[in-house]
């Protein structure tokens, strides 16, 4: 994984706790109203609460397994992770991608 994409996965982590001290917040406001079971805040704030927890669980399971790439790699004539690759066509033209992994595209 590049630096980038590693740090990127770092900063929605701890961008997400802080969301869900919020969220916590309002639905604790939206529970303390009465009867739940109409209460449309009260049920859209679980669901986001719910899919919150669920991208925490993952990003804190995910994080420590990624290895990431700190420069270029030593043989130049093989792609790896973080590489850019120039590609021409027939016409001349240029295209230039980057190679990364499933967490970053």
């Amino acid at each position: 994984m590049t630096r980038e994409g590693y740090d990127a996965l770092r900063e929605e982590e701890t961008a997400l706790w802080k969301k869900r001290r919020r969220v916590v917040k309002i639905l604790a406001a939206a529970a303390a109203e009465g009867d739940r079971s109409e209460n449309a805040e009260y049920i859209y704030r679980k669901k986001q609460l719910r899919e919150m927890d669920r991208r925490i669980r993952y990003l804190q399971k995910r994080i420590p397994e990624l290895k990431r790439i700190e420069g270029p790699p030593h043989n130049t004539e093989q792609v790896f992770f973080g590489a850019w690759v120039t590609l021409e066509d027939e016409k001349g033209e240029e295209v230039t991608y980057r190679i990364v992994g499933a967490d970053e595209f």
